[in-house]
């Protein structure tokens, strides 16, 4: 168990950061304030200029075991998630077999236990295989998930998806939408928008998303369920979710550090690129923005989804959908947002550790008395994003070559070091 004496950081505590000490003894936070004094053999880390956030959340990561594990496995993609900051995980259900019964549930639970670094919460699939013809036994997977999702692919039947929402709703649980409807794709796989047009490349329209984005929330309506948002990124879907939640429904979103940091006019012609949904204009990055300020948008996450070097070097048209992420998120976040001023340190630890837990009804922040889970970030410390130097196997991200400022220097889960850069640290 860790024992850490961090002096003069700035801690996010009681929802605010303060200037403090902050002792761990035993695993367990002992004690924030002013002037704490070191104990006999516990190591004393400076933190002038650093930060203790409590630890991230992602609510959206795709680590590909079972089935997929030439892309990724838990190992690796939580290993690659404490590097990140992260201490907590959702792991979204496009796996084979798909988390849609008791039995498959228990598979992904196994290795969960066995290899996991940091809490990793299992999401269960909302159809059968994620095919959308026939809903999952809902009665038998509630108390087995995180939430119910068949992310990757939105329900396209309305009246399934009432139905889903429906059970969802009797069992307390929330759902969780890609809304993605596949009758306005006519084949794209970029935004519909300049660069595309430019490029003679097949557009996403932003419709295909916030469509279905309208109509779940009609649905909401009538049910009542918690629902929530996958990775939105056109300004009509922010929009629609400001809208919804003024008029008090229980609807809440996330949106990715790529939708906020570029537009389609940066694309380049390479599968790092190429993610559903796509990057899209200036306007949505604009809007996005302004919804993470007003808060719109209360979660972020990555969509983590690492895929082999061949599965993403066959250009934007033929490449798989899907970028890596985790391990750049804080980085990217405090770069595009705080560095730039739309937003401060305090909302990036509301954002990425506060709300994706409380928003699920998950106990969050750092508490005197109760076991450690927090990150050490340095926000000035300035690299050359290098995809050779991430832990997951996935390679592919849009933050290639791109300065970012901030780096996780201690990553701390459950009372333990899962990440730790400080040699005085042990």
């Amino acid at each position: 168990m860790l024992n850490v004496l961090i002096k003069n950081a700035k801690v996010y505590h009681n929802n605010a950061l303060e200037q403090a000490d902050m002792l761990v003894l035993n695993g367990t936070v002992s004690s924030i304030g002013a002037g704490i004094a070191a104990s006999e053999n516990v190591p004393v880390v400076d933190g002038q200029g650093l930060f203790i956030l409590p630890g991230f959340a992602d609510v959206h990561v795709h680590l590909r075991e079972p089935g997929f594990f030439y892309k990724e496995t838990i190992h690796t993609g939580t290993q690659a998630a404490a590097k990140g900051g992260f201490t907590l995980v959702c792991s979204m259900p496009n796996l084979n077999p798909v988390p849609d019964n008791a039995e498959n549930m228990a598979l992904q639970q196994e290795i969960i236990n066995r290899d996991a670094v940091i809490k990793v919460l299992p999401y269960a699939s909302i159809t059968k295989g994620e095919k959308g013809a026939e809903l999952v036994n809902f009665e038998e997977l509630y108390d087995k998930c995180f939430a119910f999702s068949d992310d990757g692919k939105g329900v396209q039947k309305d009246e399934m998806m009432l139905t889903a929402m429906e059970k969802a709703k009797a069992l307390g649980k929330p759902v969780v939408a890609h809304c993605e409807d596949e009758s306005l794709l006519f084949g794209g796989y970029i935004h519909d928008g300049e660069y595309a047009r430019l490029h003679g490349h097949r557009g996403i329209s932003s419709e295909s998303e916030w469509k279905q984005v309208e109509r779940d929330i009609e649905l909401v309506r009538k049910t009542g369920v918690q629902y929530h948002v996958c990775h939105i990124s056109t300004k009509e879907t922010v929009d629609l979710v400001r809208k919804a939640k003024a008029e008090g429904l229980p609807v809440s979103c996330e949106t990715a550090p790529h939708y906020l940091a570029f537009c389609d006019m940066d694309l380049e012609e390479h599968g790092r690129w190429k993610m559903n949904p796509p990057i899209r204009s200036a306007a949505d990055r604009d809007a996005l923005i302004k919804g993470v300020q007003d808060g719109t948008i209360e979660v972020i996450a990555t969509d983590h989804a690492p895929h082999s070097e061949e599965e993403k070097s066959r250009g934007l048209e033929k490449s798989n959908m899907g970028v890596v992420g985790i391990e750049t998120s804080f980085a990217a976040m405090n770069t595009y947002m705080v560095k730039r001023g739309y937003i401060t340190m305090e909302k990036l630890a509301e954002i990425m550790s506060i709300n994706p837990r409380t928003k699920f009804g998950l106990p969050a922040g750092i508490t005197v008395g109760e076991k450690a889970d927090f990150v050490v970030v340095d926000p000035d410390k300035e690299f050359v994003v290098d995809s050779r130097d991430f832990v997951s196997k996935g390679k592919f991200t849009p933050f290639l070559g791109k300065t970012l400022y901030g780096d996780v220097l201690l990553t701390v889960y459950d009372g333990e070091a899962v990440y730790n850069k400080f040699e005085e640290v042990k």
